[in-house]
């Protein structure tokens, strides 16, 4: 098995080197459905667009087949490498993660349980050294620690959405075009047609 630590040191000065961030790395599936996933981020918009993810996808690659080739791969057997941008609803993997979406709903899981409870859904108050507040709909407050989080995502909210701003909006004009009349039922096998604009 790879070790997730060491992908992370090769990985991250690649993508410091382009400007952009690591968020995470992870390892998953198992045989010849296995990935590698890759997210990043440029720290002033907290995106990649797509020529980004194909940068710092052919850096990445480049730098693994390097280690291939003098007999030091880091992954044994085949997998597939995804670069992507975090997203909106995106995991919270830094202490950092946590100040910067406080006031926004997060779903954070822990390792061990705190009082018998080891999921927490609720609103981010921000970070203080280690401890992360989360406050339920209740109201009720829960400081759990950041060495202690398993997984932790914020929860796609319309207040979430609002904040998220996209970097940038080509493709956004493409529209699907049905033949016929909008007010007919139309037959899942009838051809659509892509327009771009």
């Amino acid at each position: 098995m790879a070790d997730i630590a060491a992908l992370t040191a090769l990985i991250e000065p690649e993508a410091e080197a382009l400007g952009f961030e690591l968020v995470r790395v992870r390892l998953f599936g198992r045989g010849d459905e296995r990935t590698l996933q890759i997210m990043a981020e440029r720290p002033a918009t907290g995106q990649l667009n797509i020529d980004d993810c194909a940068e710092l996808s052919r850096r990445v690659s480049d730098r693994l087949d390097e280690l291939e080739a003098a007999g030091r791969d880091p992954i044994e057997d085949a997998y597939r490498l995804e670069v992507s941008s975090p997203g909106i609803d995106r995991p919270l993997t830094r202490p950092k993660d946590f100040a910067d979406w406080a006031g926004h709903e997060a779903r954070i899981v822990l390792g061990e349980a705190i009082d018998g409870q080891k999921q927490f859904k609720g609103e981010l108050t921000g970070i203080d050294g280690d401890a992360i507040t989360i406050v339920s709909r209740t109201g009720e407050a829960a400081v759990v620690p950041f060495s202690g989080i398993l997984d932790a995502k914020l929860v796609l909210t319309d207040k979430l959405i609002a904040a998220t701003v996209p970097l940038e909006t080509k493709g956004a004009d493409e529209i699907l075009e049905l033949s016929g009349d909008p007010d007919e039922e139309t037959d899942p096998e009838d051809p659509v047609t892509e327009e771009t604009h």
